[in-house]
């Protein structure tokens, strides 16, 4: 990748819907030169889709939930066991292996205190094999997630 890549996925991390002519401007390339990077990048899997950034308080979520997950044993079954059921929970947004203290850490979003107390009942107090689970509240974003750094 060179720079004219880089600031392409840059300006495709803002607003992945601007008009390829738009892009080539903003990073002095012909139109017909910026689309072929922009495929190219496509080709080589650093760009995997497309995706619409939606507002979660337009949607009625109003808590974005973080919860560390320890289980039982780090056994490879016991592992595989937790990230299948997690894969198959509609509720978690998402869930990284993490070192510390915890195993995992799972972020979940709620629309209120007590639908978040519906997720930990129905949703994260069945997954297998849990020995303990923390939450934490986020207050606020302070720095929202705006893309991976391209240097």
């Amino acid at each position: 990748m060179d720079h004219f890549d880089r600031q392409i996925l840059s300006e495709l991390q803002m607003d992945a819907d601007m008009p390829i002519a738009e892009i080539a401007d903003r990073v002095n390339l012909s139109p017909s030169a910026c689309h072929r990077r922009i495929k190219n990048l496509e080709g080589a899997g650093v760009i995997h889709g497309y995706a619409a950034k939606l507002d979660k308080q337009a949607l009625g979520l109003e808590a974005d939930v973080f919860v560390e997950i320890t289980l039982t044993s780090q056994n490879q079954e016991i592992l595989d066991m937790f990230e299948q059921a997690v894969m198959a929970c509609a509720d978690i947004l998402e869930c990284h292996l993490t070192t510390g203290n915890a195993d995992y850490i799972v972020r979940v979003a709620a629309r209120s205190v007590t639908d978040y107390e519906r997720i930990h009942r129905n949703s994260l107090g069945r997954l297998p094999h849990v020995a303990s689970m923390r939450s934490t509240f986020a207050l606020r974003a302070i720095k929202p997630w705006k893309g991976y750094p391209v240097f």
